[in-house]
This record gives structure tokens, sequence and C-alpha cells, in this order.
């Protein structure tokens, strides 16, 4: 695999009505951002709303979290659509795969499950909110917007729109990258380093 190659991937999921979750109710995914970078650069962006299959009318409190309307998911593309455009990133730009948390993966696997279709991302799974959790020595996940403004940056776009939270995490992504590059850099070196002194001191007073 190139290491150099990542899908910045963030899903939104349908939510039941309260915390007391329905019989049988399963996250399913509802919209899908992805953002494919190789060297550095980004080749290619992928947004759709896509259609749940075990509850497809959404709940009043989904709707008002996400700002989403019923008549956009109904237009979405099918479960089915989604992996096949996931397979096609996978063979197209074998990745590592890039989320922010690790509920992306979770329910991407329990979807595929309920759909008796194959895990398409083949590749290694990065949770760069873990990384950023252990990098800063955080004891509790931080949100993804709540860490690209704690190096006083923005979001892209709109929080909770696949796509906008996709590419702030690529923007994060490159942040931590570099803070990781900075501090494995070698201290610069000093002329005491270069130099015995005790040495050099020595030799003078015998001359």
């Amino acid at each position: 695999m190139n290491e150099q190659q990542f899908l910045f991937v963030d899903f939104e999921f349908t939510m039941p009505e309260n915390k007391r979750q329905p019989g049988g109710f399963v996250p399913e995914i509802i919209e899908v951002g992805i953002v494919a970078v190789v060297h550095d650069e980004v080749i290619d962006t992928f947004s759709s709303y896509v259609k749940p299959q075990k509850f497809p009318i959404l709940t009043e409190r989904c709707k008002k979290f996400l700002n989403i309307r019923q008549e956009a998911i109904d237009s979405g593309i099918s479960f089915s659509e989604l992996i096949e455009r996931l397979m096609n990133y996978e063979s197209t730009y074998p990745s590592t795969v890039v989320t922010w948390g690790n509920m992306d993966v979770k329910v991407l696997k329990q979807n595929c499950g309920l759909a008796n279709i194959s895990y398409p991302l083949k590749g290694k799974h990065r949770d760069l909110s873990l990384e950023y959790k252990r990098f800063f020595g955080d004891r509790n996940q931080t949100g993804l917007w709540k860490a690209i403004e704690s190096y006083g940056k923005k979001g892209t776009g709109k929080h909770h729109r696949a796509l906008d939270d996709a590419l702030t995490t690529y923007s994060i992504f490159k942040l931590v990258e570099k803070d990781k590059e900075y501090l494995l850099k070698p201290a610069p070196t000093k002329i005491g380093d270069l130099v015995d002194f005790a040495k050099l001191m020595k030799k003078v007073s015998t001359n």
C-alpha cells in the first residue's frame, strides 16, 4: 500500500427519536463524504445522500440535528451504490482510510452485515481523533470542530455535513502530521556538541 494515499471518510447516520431506541433500531448511513488524497494533493471528492434500508423514514430528531429533509434522503443513492463507490476508490487509490472517531467504520461494517455485503475497505484504518487525543495527552475524545478550533482554524463549510467534515478531518490531519514532524526533527547542533571545551582549554593553557 502507498502510505502517501489516503481516503478521508465521513458518514452521517439515522437517529432514534429519543435515547430509548425502538426495537431493532440500528444507525444507518444517510450521507457520505469522501476526500481522496495522493501525495498531499486532493485528487477527488465525493458527496451524496444515501437511502437507509431498515428505517427509511427519518425521525424528527434526526432531521433537526442534521438539518436534513426526508426528500433529500429519498433521492439519495442506494447502500449498494455506496459500497460500489467505496470499492472503486479502494481499487483506484488503495489507501489508508482516515476517520474522526471509530463510528464511521463501525456503522459501515454493521450496515454491510445487514445488507449481506462484504466490507469494501481493505486497507489500514486510522482513527484521527484517537491520534489527536494521544498526541496532546487529552483525557477525553475531542470533537472534530473543537479540535480544528484549538489550532486557531475554522472547519470547512458546515458541521455535520459529510463532505465538509471529511475535508475538516483532512485539515486536522495535515496540522497534526506537521506537529509530529516538528517533534521528530533533531535539535539543532550546538557548538558545544562539536568542541570539547575542556580539552580545548587545557591545550590553550599549556601553550
